[in-house]
């Protein structure tokens, strides 16, 4: 395919989403309706119906659509629940052409309009160009403008560019239950000729310039356990006399990190790689305003200065922060006891060559060693209850160079290459398993609010998403 002839096909695919594009807008008001929460077990109804629509969408697109049965969990009260199924898709076997896999999901995180919802938020509601409602843009609207891609080469019987393979689940937001296993069981099978995966499950850094995201943060969970005897004691009886189990905790959470947000375990930054050169200029043309950034948290100063500064923090160093006490009493007013057992909760993000059985080693010897020199007779207890490992890929995998062309072209302008301060689990888990190239791909903008009150994505990034994703094929198949 020479220049011009791919120009001019780019153009024709561009036309017929713009035209179509209150169409692809009333197909994502249909999938916002469905109350796909699959954090509550009462909606879970909801969330294998939604299942059944992105299961007959790709069917109308001609694909091969397996719905996987997942069996069931079990919930904290004994109930047996069922999982939803698992979308595996299928669209084109041309041995010519690249295989690219999509990785989405559809449930969505509860929202109720009395939590601050300017609009119902199963209602699709357009405001000033804005697209409101829960799962716009997590994850339902780029899971629809990938559809929306692949449907209008399907529509203008234009020859598919890539095969294309999908993997759609319905449990992301509680955990991706069962996906796991299930993509160890299709290693050889489903996934034995796939070349790459894309997940478009993130957003941009800035409200306007795109962004493609190469890594993100793992995280461990801790738990720490104070406990002095068998039941909470009485202030007055008891203060002055005994050790007191809270007491302990603060003083194991205030040794964890100093003033300047430096974690204070002895070894936890041994692992982490050095900055190359390379790895540095990637940060300076990052578009990343640092008082937007301080207005949207609401908070008077950071720790650090500069953009780049604070954005290797974010991104590239690992960060503790302390989340809660349980056993502690919290309610309004004054409530003078001792609990008799009180649990400190904090993660460690941590990042790439750091080994989570180190990092568990290293916080439970600094925790034992400073409860020891308190000579407390209380019990101590850690625990790591829930780990996720980081992810990062090579930005000069062809995966992100076929990306970067494709949103130069529809865009305008070269993306950010950005890593996530957060965890993302699928990306480590499909790059762990399948051992393909894994790139997210994001089309939702900094300010869409994903898992808040007025969660939205933009009529243009939903559409201009859309042309990014078919741009996106086009590149592709000019790697092979």
């Amino acid at each position: 395919m020479t220049p011009s002839s791919s120009s001019v096909l780019e153009m024709e695919i561009f036309r017929y989403i713009d035209v179509h594009q209150s169409d692809f807008i009333e197909d994502l008001k249909e999938w916002v309706a469905v109350e796909s929460d699959s954090v509550q077990p009462v909606m879970r109804k909801e969330v294998i119906r939604m299942m059944a629509l992105a299961a007959d969408r790709l069917s109308a697109l001609g694909a091969t659509v397996n719905l996987v049965n997942l069996g069931s969990h079990q919930l904290p009260d004994g109930q047996d629940l069922p999982l939803p199924p698992v979308i595996l898709g299928e669209l084109g076997k041309d041995p010519q052409n690249p295989t690219v896999c999509f990785y989405g999901h559809v449930d969505v995180q509860p929202a109720k309009k009395e939590d601050g919802w300017k609009t119902d938020p199963y209602t699709l509601t357009e405001i000033n160009g804005n697209l409101y409602g829960r799962g716009a843009t997590d994850n339902k609207g780029p899971v629809l403008a990938w559809i929306n891609a692949v449907e209008t080469f399907r529509a203008l019987k234009l020859a598919m560019p890539v095969n294309f393979k999908f993997v759609i689940e319905g449990m992301e937001e509680a955990g991706s239950l069962g996906l796991e296993k299930l993509l160890e069981e299709e290693k050889q099978g489903f996934f034995s000729d796939v070349d790459y995966i894309v997940i478009s499950d993130s957003l941009w850094l800035s409200n306007k310039k795109p962004a493609l995201t190469y890594g993100c943060r793992g995280n461990a969970c801790f738990f720490v356990e104070v406990e002095c005897g068998s039941k909470d004691l009485h202030s007055g009886t008891f203060g002055g006399i005994i050790h007191e189990p809270l007491m302990d905790l603060i003083a194991l959470l205030g040794s964890l990190v100093d003033a300047t947000g430096r974690i204070q375990i002895p070894g936890i930054y041994d692992s982490i790689a050095a900055l190359t050169e390379e790895e540095r200029k990637l940060y300076e043309s990052i578009e990343f305003v640092v008082e937007e950034h301080k207005n949207n948290s609401g908070v008077k100063k950071f720790l650090h200065g500069t953009k780049e500064e604070i954005l290797l923090h974010l991104w590239r160093y690992p960060s503790l922060s302390i989340h809660g006490i349980e056993g502690a009493f919290h309610e309004p007013g004054i409530k003078t006891v001792i609990p008799a057992k009180v649990i400190g909760k904090f993660s460690i993000r941590q990042v790439p060559h750091m080994d989570l059985s180190v990092v568990k080693q290293q916080v439970v010897e600094h925790l034992e060693g400073v409860f020891s020199k308190r000579n407390s007779p209380n019990k101590l207890k850690v625990s790591m209850p829930m780990c996720a490992k980081p992810w990062l890929a090579d930005v000069n995998d062809p995966l992100y160079k076929a990306a970067r062309r494709a949103i130069k072209t529809v865009f305008g302008e070269d993306p950010d290459f950005i890593r996530d301060g957060s965890t993302i689990p699928v990306a480590r888990m499909f790059q762990t398993i399948t051992q393909k190239s894994v790139m997210m791909f994001p089309i939702g903008a900094a300010d869409d609010g994903e898992h808040s009150q007025n969660e939205k994505i933009s009529r243009h990034n939903y559409i201009e998403g859309t042309k990014a994703f078919a741009a996106f094929f086009l590149e592709m198949s000019k790697l092979h």
